[in-house]
């Protein structure tokens, strides 16, 4: 776009180093009040790219409205080169029912491209694609783990691509993961449309911590300033060659019972370290869970209380578990010393764990 160019969406023109609220009209609820896709839209002063930042596709899954939120107070349009647009709330109606669902029980993420005269979860996912990433290159889209589970942050991006790599490292979380596209998410229709996406994992449903939200929002920066919207660190400069994988194993409880933890995510472990005990209502008849793998724990049960076949540990299985975080010369050095091994492996959600 060139400067000093308006930005179209949703019929509102976004005057250059403005910001502006932009509702777009979606469907209707049972009662008749109208239901809308509710953007925040940043226009810069100078031209750059397009970047969205999108939240709540599943609605129970709210980390990412507390990083969208904590990016308002920190970025500013007239300091902005590019445009970038803040979706806190795609599922509007799970966010409002505290539920990952729409109200057909249909799943967002799996309702990709949709349709303007479909269902529900079609309506919505048309009204992103044609209003949001149609206009972008790049999307930043954050989940966290299903309710009473919590996760490690981490990005998780399409296999074989070196510059979502490069993106990947400067974000800085503690772990990227290689996974293939899913069926109907956004994630594929983008890839698609030739756009970008990195997606966030971290925390737990229903939940603000702040090791999420830090993380978050100082990675979503460090992208944007690597793409030269913003004036800040990259991180590039000094990169340590991250845990990288394309593969995990879940750790399972073998008996019912109450677990005592004695790892958690972020913990890096070998193949037979211990994780946790679980033993019977009066702590009788123990057993351990160990580590299948050497890797790192990306992601853990935090209800204590477990039936048989639980799963209670995602690892992430990282070849370079020695060198992880050790500092490298260059970006390139970086991406070849950290790449895994093999084809990468599907990436279930936690609740779709059987």
């Amino acid at each position: 776009m060139a400067a000093g160019e308006s930005f179209e969406i949703g019929g509102i023109a976004v005057a250059p180093g403005s910001a502006q609220t932009v509702a777009i009209p979606v469907s209707y609820l049972a009662t008749g009040v109208p239901a809308t896709l509710s953007l925040r839209v940043l226009h810069g002063e100078r031209p750059g790219p397009a970047v969205f930042v999108s939240a709540a596709i599943h609605g129970d899954e709210i980390i990412g409205t507390a990083i969208i939120q904590r990016l308002l107070r920190d970025i500013l349009p007239p300091q902005l080169a590019g445009t970038l647009i803040l979706a806190p709330a795609v599922n509007i109606f799970g966010f409002l029912q505290h539920s990952r669902y729409l109200p057909d029980r249909r799943d967002l993420n799996r309702s990709f491209p949709g349709s303007a005269k479909g269902s529900l979860a079609g309506q919505i996912a048309h009204c992103f694609l044609t209003e949001v990433i149609a206009r972008c290159t790049l999307g930043i889209d954050i989940h966290t783990a299903a309710i009473h589970r919590y996760n490690l942050p981490q990005i998780r991006i399409a296999a074989g691509n070196p510059k979502l790599v490069e993106l990947a490292m400067a974000f800085g979380a503690p772990v990227i993961v290689e996974s293939p596209l899913r069926d109907g998410s956004m994630r594929q229709l983008a890839q698609e449309r030739g756009v970008e996406m990195l997606l966030m994992e971290t925390g737990e449903a229903l939940r603000f911590d702040r090791l999420s939200v830090e993380t978050g929002v100082e990675g979503v920066k460090r992208v944007l300033a690597h793409l030269g919207m913003i004036e800040a660190d990259d991180g590039l400069a000094h990169v340590g060659i991250p845990a990288r994988a394309n593969k995990s194993s879940w750790v399972r409880s073998p008996r019912g019972g109450v677990t005592h933890r004695v790892r958690k995510s972020g913990d890096a472990v070998r193949k037979g370290d211990l994780l946790a005990t679980v033993g019977g209502l009066f702590g009788e008849e123990p057993e351990e869970m160990v580590s299948p793998v050497d890797g790192i724990i990306i992601g853990h049960a935090t209800l204590p209380v477990v039936n048989q076949g639980d799963a209670i540990f995602h690892i992430a299985q990282v070849a370079n578990l020695d060198h992880a975080g050790e500092a490298v010369g260059s970006i390139t050095q970086a991406i070849l010393a950290s790449e895994p091994d093999g084809p990468a492996q599907p990436m279930l959600d936690e609740d779709e764990v059987i």
